[in-house]
């Protein structure tokens, strides 16, 4: 089943996985948003290991749409480049549909390179689910939570 996974792997630990989490619960009953950075592969694709798990403010302040801080953009970037990395992806809560993009979350992914990772907030227990953004095209990408 692997194999009908886009490439690469994101990689989280639980640290990480728990503060996507608690920023999604937090941010309720709007949409909340972060972003993820971490280290390219020579070929300037994220290698799906991700160093930081950062909070943003929804500037939106949307219970159906987010667009990251520019601040809080500009914060992220100045600490991805200070570590040798870069902003790999972006996370954003579903607060009641499935953890699958939407048009609007097509129409708006910034980067073809970037993992997106979304959380659905629908059911008791929540789901976050990443993928990748190209064009029209979506494809899931796995999941690995470090439990290291």
């Amino acid at each position: 089943m692997t194999s009908e996974f886009a490439q690469p792997t994101l990689r989280l630990t639980e640290s990480q996985y728990a503060t996507i989490i608690g920023n999604c619960y937090d941010g309720l009953p709007n949409e909340a948003c972060g972003l993820l950075v971490g280290p390219l592969g020579g070929n300037a694709e994220p290698t799906g290991a991700v160093s930081e798990a950062r909070p943003c403010r929804n500037v939106d302040a949307s219970a159906v749409t987010y667009t990251v801080d520019p601040r809080d953009m500009l914060g992220a970037m100045r600490a991805a480049e200070a570590r040798g990395d870069e902003i790999i992806g972006v996370w954003h809560s579903h607060t009641h549909t499935d953890a699958y993009p939407s048009p609007t979350d097509v129409r708006q992914a910034v980067d073809p390179a970037w993992l997106y990772v979304i959380v659905s907030l629908r059911d008791q227990a929540p789901v976050l689910r990443a993928y990748r953004i190209r064009g029209e095209g979506i494809a899931e990408v796995a999941v690995e939570l470090d439990r290291g």
